[in-house]
């Protein structure tokens, strides 16, 4: 995964990937109308539109992004159709040559590990195998510690998957906890050595590890720190754009190359079309990821 999402990055001279994360509020007042019309105000219809919208956006920038990273919250509110949803927008992503990142951030421990890790390792029933999720890599939270990450660790190197691993996380609230101090340095410090650690199992042919590190872009000193002590770590990062971050404080999360990093926005562009006072919202999505992929490009090659 790591290898393909590091050529596909430069092949598109983009290193955007983009949330995929709808909410009924999102969605274009007729399509809306339309599924709300035919199947009422249920979780079928959420999911419907869900689906129809995610795949109006893949198809106006598939050419232009290596990526997409759904957040399976936002289709599980609906339950098992939002979950349909979720399932088909992967496909629909892959099938239109992306790379899907599932935005899943599992963390638990043992058994319930085992299970979880089926998102990347596939499930056997019997003599079948199936890969029922079909994403190339997803997050996880790393807080109950090594327990909760060796399950997926084997995948990534069998299955070519990958993982996302929370390290110091764009939102305000991080600080709570990511800050506090553990043997002279911050709780995310010592979260980094452990990523780099597993990282060195599922080491790619690009010089990167599969097992990737999520920080924010909210954070750029911080995550100035972790690029010195992460040089072979892949970072997810969130929190730019509405969030905040800028394509400037980015500047000391690339490596010397310009890799190693992709930059997430999801509402600045799959609800662009609000902003631009349009109705032609696959339209000012494909805007939206040209003007990014511009903005980043500034600061990474300059």
């Amino acid at each position: 995964m790591i290898d393909r999402l590091s050529e596909r990055i430069k092949q598109l001279n983009n290193p955007s990937v983009v949330g995929l994360d709808p909410t009924l509020e999102m969605i274009p007042a007729e399509i809306k109308e339309r599924y709300f019309a035919e199947l009422g105000e249920t979780p079928a219809a959420a999911a419907g539109m869900f689906f129809e919208f995610n795949r109006g956006l893949i198809d106006a920038f598939a050419d232009l992004v290596p990526a997409v990273k759904p957040q399976i919250a936002m289709y599980e509110k609906y339950g098992l159709d939002g979950l349909g949803a979720y399932i088909d927008t992967i496909a629909y992503a892959k099938s239109r040559g992306l790379i899907v990142i599932g935005d899943i951030k599992r963390g638990d421990i043992a058994s319930t590990a085992e299970a979880y890790a089926a998102h990347i390792g596939g499930t056997k029933i019997g003599e079948r195998e199936f890969d029922l999720w079909q994403e190339d890599a997803v997050t996880l939270n790393p807080y109950l510690g090594s327990d909760s990450i060796e399950p997926f660790i084997s995948y990534c190197n069998q299955c070519d998957r990958g993982l996302f691993i929370l390290v110091k996380t764009s939102n305000p609230g991080s600080n709570e906890l990511q800050e506090l101090l553990c043997e002279g340095e911050p709780l995310y410090m010592k979260v980094a050595a452990l990523v780099a650690g597993w990282g060195a199992k599922a080491m790619g042919k690009c010089g990167y590890s599969r097992i990737g590190a999520v920080v924010g872009a909210t954070h750029p000193e911080q995550g100035r720190a972790l690029r010195a002590a992460l040089p072979r770590i892949f970072f997810l990062v969130p929190g730019y754009g509405a969030q905040g971050g800028t394509a400037e404080d980015l500047r000391g999360y690339f490596d010397k190359d310009g890799g190693g990093v992709l930059v997430n926005s999801s509402r600045g562009i799959i609800a662009a079309y609000r902003k631009a006072g349009t109705e032609d919202y696959a339209e000012a999505a494909r805007q939206a990821v040209l003007a990014m992929r511009d903005d980043l490009n500034r600061v990474r090659c300059g």
